[in-house]
Parts: C-alpha cells; sequence; structure tokens
C-alpha cells in the first residue's frame, strides 16, 4: 500500500527525453518512475519531447487516494493521459478532453501519466518542453488483511462472481466475471470486472456506494433490491449485488 503526506513542498525532477533515437523511427516509451520527497505529496517534472516521442510516469498509488496532474508546456499540442494499473492503451483520462486531471483511485497500483505530442505535430519532428506536477493526496483505504476475510486462493481477491453486465463496446448483455477486494466492513472495496478473460473495469465503492472508477466517462448508479447498477455513457452497465461488495 502507498502513502503520501499531504504536506511538503514540491520536489524538482528534470528528466529529457533521449535524443538519440532518429525522428524517422518509432520511439518507444520511455518510462520513469515518479518519486516524492520526503514528506511531500507532489513533483515537479521537466522533460522534453520531440517528434514521435512518448513518456510514461508511473506513479504509485492506492484506493481512495486523489490523483491530480496539471502540465504546463511550449507546444500547445502536448497533451498527456492517466491509465490505471496494468493497462498499455486504454486510458481514464483522455489529454484532449481536458486540461488538469483530478480523480479518487479506484485500485492500488501503478498509474501511468503518458505525456505525448499529437499525431500531427510528431510527424512535423515538433519540439516541445514542459513542466509536469504530478500530486497523491488522501488517505488510501487498505484491503482488509486475510485474517479478517479469506482471500480466494492464489489471488488478492475476497470473493468472486458472475454478473449481469454490458461491457465496453458491446451491444447485447451478458455476463462478467467480478471479484473484489474489500476494503472494510461497511461496504468498501474495489470490484473488479472482466470480460472475454481481461480487465474491463474498476469500479471503488466506498460505504456501500460506487464512488470513483478506471472510466473516462462519469459513473450514475441505481438501487433495486440488493443491487447496484453501474452505468458509464450510454451502453455500459454492470450489475453489483451487496453480498459481492460486503460479504456475508
Amino acid at each position: 500500500m502507498t502513502r503520501h503526506s499531504t504536506t511538503g513542498v514540491a520536489l524538482l525532477v528534470s528528466v529529457t527525453a533521449l535524443g538519440a533515437v532518429a525522428v524517422a523511427q518509432v520511439a518507444s516509451i520511455r518510462k520513469e518512475t515518479v518519486r516524492f520527497a520526503k514528506g511531500a505529496a507532489e513533483a515537479t517534472i521537466a522533460g522534453r519531447l520531440q517528434g514521435d516521442q512518448t513518456i510514461d510516469y508511473l506513479v504509485g498509488a492506492s484506493a481512495g487516494q486523489t490523483l491530480a496532474v496539471a502540465l504546463k508546456k511550449t507546444n500547445p499540442q502536448t497533451y498527456f493521459n492517466v491509465l490505471p494499473p496494468g493497462s498499455e492503451d486504454v486510458a481514464m483520462h483522455v489529454g484532449q478532453d481536458g486540461g488538469a486531471y483530478t480523480g479518487v483511485l479506484p485500485d492500488d497500483g501503478n498509474y501511468v501519466v503518458r505525456v505525448y505530442l499529437m499525431r500531427a505535430a510528431a510527424r512535423r519532428n515538433e519540439k516541445s518542453d514542459y513542466t509536469l506536477t504530478v500530486g497523491v493526496t488522501g488517505t488510501a483505504l487498505a484491503p482488509l488483511a486475510a485474517s479478517k476475510d479469506a482471500l480466494v486462493p492464489g489471488t488478492r481477491f475476497h470473493a468472486s462472481a458472475r454478473v449481469a453486465c454490458t461491457p465496453p463496446f458491446e451491444a447485447a448483455p451478458g455476463e462478467c466475471e467480478a471479484f473484489v477486494v474489500r476494503r472494510g466492513g461497511d461496504g468498501s472495496g474495489t470490484v473488479e470486472l472482466r470480460a472475454k478473460g481481461r480487465v474491463v473495469r474498476r469500479i471503488l465503492f466506498v460505504a456501500g456506494k460506487p464512488a470513483a472508477s478506471d472510466a473516462n466517462e462519469a459513473l450514475t448508479a441505481s438501487r433495486a433490491g440488493d443491487d447496484t447498477t453501474v452505468t458509464f455513457g450510454s451502453g455500459e452497465r454492470y450489475v453489483i449485488p451487496d453480498a459481492l461488495v460486503r460479504g456475508g
């Protein structure tokens, strides 16, 4: 579990993209780990992009904490996306949709802040100097220990179930595998949904209510009996039973 104090001064880190790669060559994604100075909850990173270079900044954080990202750049075609843990390309925040990002995190792990130039600017081999500010604040919601709530053998999850769902990009309703990391006896926990063997959505429940997700659309929720239906956009939906989140 990752915790960061909410006090302290920002750490300035200078990071410059490698220039040895030929512009005509498709650049691999460079990875950097964001490190916070002792007692600090924010880091400021200076960097430079040229052409199709892309830099991923890995930010370790936990469910219930708030991630804040802001970007200042010399080239207006410079953007950042935020990717949830384990994602290679599906983002929970897409830079072209807005400027700064602030959001409550649904799960534990390394979140990725991906900085890049838009394709047209990259093709023109444009440059951009930028300053990226990354902050992690708030108290993490720790998973319940296995001694208090037994884990599904070989996993980090406390329980699993099959639930009614309509995953992203699917027109017809079906079933998803659902797994939960319980984070307290009050109905707090992270529900991970999988379809066709891959993770499609993570939803954080706080005190029995859906509070955050890794979707780039806002969630809405409704109740029917002992189930909570969580919906994103016009079609994506999941029916989550209370028993999965709360146990018992």
